[in-house]
């Protein structure tokens, strides 16, 4: 059996081209390798053809595309015949909508409110008022709806092994209403000139007995669709009459007449733009595929769950990763009723390995989850980042950036206002649905009514501005006292910037988003109203932080790109060693089995390439020069039209970091410049300065492509890629360093070392879809049999290859399994360094009784390297650790010279014993 906590995992992109079935043979790899846990993307049946699986449509079936039960099974036994785990990438938030794919998506359009899946979807029905039960808004026409109908794009069809009608727009299948069948019955038998047919007849004699006020309903539909379909040549009457709708521009009546039909439905249908201000069913993010599910319904939260409960009975899944968590209502309860499944289906209590997806800011503490032992990984991702770039090599950059962006390298004005931009572009239409919310809970009172929707709407925009992290935790009950005092703060901050008459507005405000109005010393307000106020306002601020951090900030504020990841500070300053033993420490204590990654799926690039720009920090002067000289060769590229310049001043600084980050050490090779290209289009799109996804601005995207072209091709920009190849190989093997420490930190700090599918060599991928190519697992089975005796003089050598980090993965997972009780239950204790180079080294050891890993980890290697021209001298160091405490094999006395240390690799894991038995630390139990 694995172990129920993962010694190490592996993550698994499963698609069409790479199903169970090929999942199956890697397992053998990863057992060699050293991994306890195969990790899985999601593999619940999903949009046809997608590459990641995140757009379920039905959470009761495995992908068929993945190759189904079937497949599925074929995995298990692998899994299970080389004793590995299995934990899979779980999507509870959201599931893909449009199309034709989802039945309950689908059946919601077709019934509205009447459908028992209604209650499933965050819709709010009464967001298109002029309609008197309320309908949902449907962003999918590429054009706009009179557009679209009188191009004859929007096409109503019959389907007569159903006996159902639909409206198509392409692939999208939007169901008719079967109240509407009557009159459309009756429109097609007139079309088609049927009356007096047999056919004719029984069609107009089955559409008039349902008389009444929707009719047919729900009970009856089904009965009367059987009927339809039923009636000999009803279909090919049907198929002439349906001409009666047939819109196109010169058909006037069809078109009106298709148009009334449309308008009767439990929908809208509006162009794809209209869904930043229109839209009324909560996403994912702004992704209009995506709609929000509502699992804090118990029938909603059975049903999606159903398959994970089977197979956790049935022993084939040892782990969830749970995706987006903050989407969720509420995260505490899920999290409890996910548990208690989870035992009913395993029948005893022990633990069962659960992680979530939850991005942490700068400072901020993970809320305790039941059952819950930890998160994916990020925060740690981005410590060890930060532990090993240069501070004072920050402070340099700190004042290029300001020349380079004419800006203070803060990074708060850059959030505020991209929060400001995606409050007027992307999430508007989520934001309207809180404020007319709160506006409802204000007139619900006289001593509220006073304050108006747009003033309510002004103080929570800047409450939203101003809220620091993605979101709180409230429940139905009180907020915590860390939630009050996160909401108080922020409404100060909000207060500070009101310059209309206060009257009281922020104290009701925060009332309501404390939930403090349902006192019983208040007056009245709807319990409903404020709740769902509240938890619908933490549903919104992830999001919301995310797209204003991540995917808009992040790719505007360039002063050193290796900080720019998620979860991540760009304008950190850096963590020295002893604030880093620091929250390895508190680690140990309170989440010693949460993940340790350093590339995930959702990077903004690969672990290796974030190393290299890391390595920037190191010689901030030469970089600082050469950046000077490489926007002198390159100007004559630039696209210049009066005001616009392509790329900006600021977009060019990023991509010179981002070609070092991903330059090929043997040189570019075809696709080399095609994947800059589609990178810079993308973190162009993303920045939404000269252009974005919503408004493209073909002209700038023109001249950045043009751009990259021109200096990567060698007949026009020779000089410069001599240049960046000369850099380039420096900050190559800066960057191999800070790789070989970054690895050896996540595979022996607390917490369960994660890896991504293909790092076990240099990883120098950009942001997806560039993570997601294809990796040769077959020639990385047949290099692991060659790595039995590892030759590191050999290796260090030969470390272009990537053959170094892959030996040395393969190194640290041994250990890791060797021992096991030591980087699972084992505390955590730093070492003091001592000498003039101990700055440059991170010393600490792993203890569980008398078993130990002493771990000592290089960091800033340019000064041993003449700045990366050659592999570090390490003989010449001038630090010592003290080992006081253990024992070691071919340790004398109480010091371990880093010269020692060092003698064969620039990082030393070593096997000790502690001459004491440390006392247990007492951690949170997380069954």
């Amino acid at each position: 059996m694995p172990p129920a906590i993962p010694l190490a995992t592996y993550r698994l992109q499963l698609t069409a081209d790479f199903d169970f079935d090929d999942a199956a043979e890697v397992v053998p790899y990863l057992k060699s390798l050293g991994i306890t846990h195969l990790y899985a993307s999601p593999v619940m049946k999903a949009r046809k053809g997608s590459t990641h699986g995140y757009d379920i449509v039905d959470h009761s079936q495995l992908n068929p595309e993945l190759g189904g039960e079937a497949g599925f099974a074929r995995l298990s036994e692998a899994l299970k015949k080389h004793d590995l785990g299995l934990i899979i990438d779980f999507v509870p938030n959201h599931v893909g909508v449009h199309f034709a794919d989802n039945p309950w998506w689908l059946d919601v359009l077709e019934w509205g409110q009447a459908s028992p899946h209604a209650i499933s979807f965050d819709i709010d029905w009464d967001l298109l008022p002029y309609r008197a039960r309320g309908g949902v808004l449907l962003p999918i026409l590429g054009v706009s709806y009179g557009e679209a109908l009188e191009r004859g794009e929007i096409e109503l069809r019959y389907d007569p092994e159903e006996g159902s009608f639909s409206a198509w727009y392409f692939e999208h299948r939007l169901p008719i209403a079967p109240e509407r069948y009557r009159e459309v019955l009756r429109m097609i038998v007139k079309e088609a000139d049927a009356a007096e047919s047999e056919a004719g007849k029984r069609l107009l004699a089955l559409a008039a007995r349902y008389t009444g006020l929707r009719r047919p309903n729900r009970e009856e539909a089904p009965a009367f669709k059987t009927e339809l379909k039923d009636i000999a040549d009803g279909a090919d009457i049907i198929a002439r009459g349906l001409a009666a709708y047939r819109a196109v521009k010169d058909r006037p009546a069809q078109t009106l007449a298709l148009h009334h039909l449309l308008e009767r439905q439990n929908y809208k249908l509006g162009h794809w733009r209209l869904a930043s201000s229109d839209i009324n069913y909560r996403r994912f993010f702004d992704v209009n595929g995506l709609a929000g599910l509502r699992v804090e319904d118990p029938g909603t939260f059975a049903a999606t769950h159903r398959l994970v409960k089977q197979l956790v009975a049935d022993g084939k899944l040892q782990g969830l990763r749970l995706d987006h968590i903050d989407g969720l209502r509420d995260p505490a309860q899920y999290c409890q009723r996910l548990r208690r499944i989870v035992r009913d289906a395993q029948g005893n209590t022990k633990p069962f390995y659960t992680v979530i997806e939850k991005i942490l800011c700068e400072h901020e503490r993970l809320p305790h989850l039941v059952g819950i032992q930890g998160t994916t990984g990020y925060e740690w991702m981005n410590a060890i980042t930060q532990v090993l770039v240069d501070a004072k090599g920050l402070e340099a950059l700190d004042e290029t950036w300001r020349q380079i962006s004419n800006r203070a390298p803060r990074l708060a004005p850059y959030i505020k206002d991209a929060k400001r931009r995606v409050l007027e572009t992307l999430l508007t239409s989520e934001f309207i649905v809180l404020t007319r919310l709160l506006a409802r809970i204000a007139n619900g009172h006289y001593s509220t009514r006073d304050f108006s929707a747009d003033s309510l709407r002004q103080a929570l925009e800047l409450y939203v501005l101003h809220f620091p992290v993605y979101r709180t935790y409230l429940t139905t009950g009180a907020p915590t006292a860390h939630d009050r005092k996160l909401i108080d703060e922020t409404i100060e901050h909000a207060r500070a910037e009101w310059f209309a008459a206060d009257d009281g507005i922020f104290d009701f405000l925060r009332d309501a988003l404390t939930m403090d109005l349902l006192k019983p010393d208040r007056p009245p307000h709807s319990a409903r109203r404020v709740r769902r106020f509240a938890l619908k306002v933490q549903q919104f601020t992830g999001p919301m932080m995310a797209k204003s951090l991540e995917d808009t900030a992040f790719y505007q504020f360039h002063r050193l790109l290796a900080l720019n990841e998620v979860g991540g500070d760009p304008a950190s300053t850096g963590l020295a060693p002893p604030a880093f033993h620091q929250t390895m420490q508190a680690r140990a204590r309170e989440w010693p089995h949460g993940m340790t990654a350093t590339a995930t799926h959702d990077t903004k690039r690969g672990e290796d390439a974030r190393a290299r720009i890391a390595a920037l920090s190191e010689i901030p002067g030469e970089w600082t020069s050469a950046v000077a000289r490489w926007k002198v060769m390159n100007a004559p590229h630039l696209a210049l039209r009066g005001s616009m310049r392509a790329p900006s001043a600021t977009f060019e600084y990023m991509l010179y970091q981002t070609l070092l980050g991903a330059w090929p050490l043997e040189g570019p090779d075809a696709d080399f410049a095609e994947r800059i290209q589609a990178y810079a289009l993308k973190a162009a799109r993303e920045g939404k300065e000269e252009t974005s996804w919503l408004n493209p601005h073909e002209a700038y995207e023109e001249g950045l492509r043009s751009f990259v072209e021109k200096i990567l091709d060698p007949a026009q920009s020779g000089e410069f890629l001599a240049a960046l190849q000369t850099l380039a190989r420096r900050v190559a093997l800066l960057g191999a360093l800070n790789s070989l420490s970054q690895l050896t930190l996540k595979a022996t700090l607390p917490g369960v070392a994660d890896f991504y599918q293909g790092t076990e060599f240099w990883d120098l991928s950009l942001v997806d879809p560039d993570n997601r190519r294809p990796v040769d697992f077959a020639g990385r089975h047949a290099a692991l049999a060659s790595l039995e005796t590892s030759d590191w003089s050999h290796l260090i050598k030969t470390w272009p290859d990537g053959q170094l980090k892959f030996a040395w993965t393969r190194h640290l997972l041994r250990l890791r399994n060797q021992l096991a009780d030591v980087f699972t239950r084992g505390d955590y204790q730093p070492l003091e360094v001592r000498g003039t180079h101990a700055d440059h080294v991170i010393a600490f050891a792993r203890r569980h009784g008398r078993a130990a890993a002493i771990m000592v980890v290089g960091r800033l290697f340019a000064p041993f390297t003449q700045a990366g021209r050659e592999w570090p001298a390490l003989e010449n160091i001038d630090a010592t650790v003290d080992m006081t405490g253990y024992t070691a094999p071919r340790l004398a006395g109480n010091e371990l010279p880093l010269a020692q240390a060092f003698r064969d690799f620039p990082a030393a894991v070593i096997e000790a014993r502690a001459t004491t038995v440390a006392k247990p630390v007492r951690k949170r139990l997380r069954a």
